[in-house]
């Protein structure tokens, strides 16, 4: 039903490709470079339309004829940076168009003159010395044509950035709703109220335009807010509508799988994005992450230095110099190229988190706190941040400040085992064992990526003395890595065969015990300890026994010895 309804909107792709050509010419009068950038992408996506299909010029009132002049001159102005004497040769005029370029120059105006103050890239973020001046002038205005109805969909989006910019969050969002409901097309709003919107609740609560657009939009806070399955059934249900040649969409689920981990998928669409456009910079910090993942060194090089040959100066671009040279430990380099980056988008969250890690592998946690502090301002829904927020706390041997960071990284990912795992360590250094418990339990049940919660779980068992539990999960564990055939390079696999093989001899299953004994003799560290207990086994077998079962066969086995250990109530550690 979904689908047809989607279908069903986007029916009519010839009369979409006519509001995009439309949007776009507006956008580019105003100078809304990315929203002119995003909706020509989207445009070319879609089959070209005959001569007389294509849309009229947006109509032209008396106003517009009178500032038609100085608008020529003052757009020449502002497309080369000169904007206060765009705004100057401004002052005046009536038409919207005219008063929009007007404002727009002003803000820009303030925000050079800020990011041209700004010289120390670790230094205040928004909430600072360095201010936009203009900003509370421009609001004083906007809020009087605000409240007389005045402002059109443009300027409306431009009053919805001087309230974010001052803090004004709330009434920001109204807004933006406002400027989606005046001028739909505009992507630019949606943009910025997505950024804005921090749970799932506050997007259902949102009265949002019933356009094809707000399909896009729902895409693209499905992947901010971490609901991925969501994200993609959206994406491939508006590539069915008609957008399957679309880089955009191509982009955003490369990103969707890069933030469900799913490496090999989201290379996979990284590298049919550059096939299809090779000189595309947009993203490409987050493909870097991707071949940093994986330690492809010649792949992460390359791509630094084809970056390089075609803009040296883009963020992204600093972003992905510096993974290369994070890849090769030189952490200074690396730290040095997103400072880079900061310069250049002070508002760049990737480079934040990106330079918090570096400053974490040069042991200057000071500075990874700074970087992991402004990355939050920049994004709060960053759960990288506030993960490695944790991690510096946890090595400056601040549990509880770990507890608080780690919290807020599980809410952002709750099916995060990694998130799980670093909260439990954190109950257990506080000593709050049945709520370490639960985290770990939760994190084997969601999947463990890095196979330690069983074991962190197994250990905490041991030290309390619960030994069937404990036995339990050195049993699942042994089971889960061998399943995965990392038994070979995993040393935690000694540490379980001879707590095992210690509990089968006390419970007098020799036949396990001794299973348990031979394969500690193929590890470095529990050789000797496995021909103790074999010969600890021999002087104490029976004469006859029955032959013992596989121990190391899968859960689905139903011969494995599990079933001859008393059952264990692990359900009661499940949250």
């Amino acid at each position: 039903m979904k689908m047809a309804a989607l279908c069903s909107e986007f029916g009519d792709l010839v009369h979409i490709k006519k509001q995009l050509i439309s949007v776009i010419s507006l956008c580019k009068e105003r100078g809304l470079l990315h929203s002119s950038k995003w909706a020509s992408e989207l445009a070319f996506a879609l089959d070209p339309l005959p001569k007389d299909v294509l849309p009229p010029p947006s109509p032209f009132n008396e106003e517009d004829a009178q500032d038609l002049d100085a608008l020529t001159l003052a757009k020449s102005y502002f497309d080369l940076k000169e904007y206060d004497r765009a705004a100057y040769f401004l002052r005046g005029c009536r038409s919207q168009k005219a008063y929009f370029l007007y404002m727009y120059s002003r803000y820009l105006s303030g925000e050079k003159k800020k990011d041209d103050e700004t010289v120390d890239s670790l230094g205040p973020l928004e909430k600072g010395q360095v201010r936009n001046e203009a900003l509370r002038e421009l609001r004083v205005e906007l809020s009087k044509k605000h409240n007389a109805g005045e402002l059109d969909g443009f300027t409306l989006y431009l009053y919805g950035v001087v309230l974010r910019k001052l803090d004004l969050l709330k009434e920001a969002v109204d807004v933006f709703v406002e400027a989606t409901h005046a001028l739909p097309l505009h992507w630019g709003s949606w943009l910025e109220l997505s950024n804005l919107v921090t749970n799932i609740d506050m997007l259902k609560s949102l009265s949002l335009p019933d356009c094809w657009i707000r399909d896009f939009f729902m895409a693209h806070m499905y992947t901010e807010l971490q609901m991925i399955k969501e994200a993609l059934q959206k994406y491939q249900s508006l590539i069915e509508a008609g957008f399957s040649k679309s880089t955009y969409i191509i982009s955003q689920i490369a990103v969707a799988y890069h933030n469900i981990r799913d490496i090999d998928q989201a290379l996979a669409l990284f590298n049919e994005l550059r096939e299809q456009d090779p000189y595309r910079i947009d993203n490409m910090d987050t493909f870097s992450n991707l071949l940093y993942v994986k330690s492809m060194k010649p792949e992460l090089s390359y791509l630094a230095h084809n970056l390089v040959e075609i803009d040296k100066y883009r963020v992204e671009t600093c972003c992905v110099i510096g993974n290369y040279y994070s890849l090769r430990s030189q952490h200074e380099k690396a730290a040095l190229y997103f400072q880079r980056a900061l310069k250049l988008n002070p508002r760049c969250l990737g480079a934040w988190t990106l330079m918090g890690h570096e400053y974490m592998e040069m042991k200057n946690t000071s500075a990874a706190i700074q970087a992991y502090r402004h990355a939050i301002e920049v994004n709060k829904r960053d759960y990288r941040a506030w993960y490695g927020l944790g991690q510096t706390y946890e090595i400056l041997k601040m549990p509880f400040y770990c507890l608080y960071y780690y919290r807020k990284a599980h809410q952002l990912r709750p099916n995060d085992s990694r998130m799980l795992v670093a909260l439990g360590e954190s109950y257990e250094k506080l000593s709050q064992q049945f709520e370490a418990k639960k985290c770990y339990w939760r994190a084997y049940s969601v999947g463990d990526v890095e196979k330690m919660a069983l074991l962190k779980l197994a250990k905490l068992h041991e030290q309390l003395n619960e030994s069937d539990d404990a036995a339990q999960c050195y049993m699942l564990y042994i089971q889960d890595i061998f399943s995965c055939g990392e038994q070979l390079e995993h040393a935690e696999v000694s540490t379980a065969l001879q707590y095992l093989g210690q509990y089968y001899f006390k419970n007098k299953l020799y036949d396990e015990a001794s299973l348990c004994a031979q394969r500690c003799c193929d590890y470095n560290d529990a050789r000797e300890e496995g021909k103790a207990l074999l010969r600890q086994i021999s002087q104490v077998r029976e004469q006859t026994e029955t032959p013992s079962a596989d121990l190391f066969a899968p859960l689905s086995n139903n011969n494995t010895p599990v079933r001859r250990v008393s059952p264990l109530n692990l359900i009661s550690f499940t949250p």
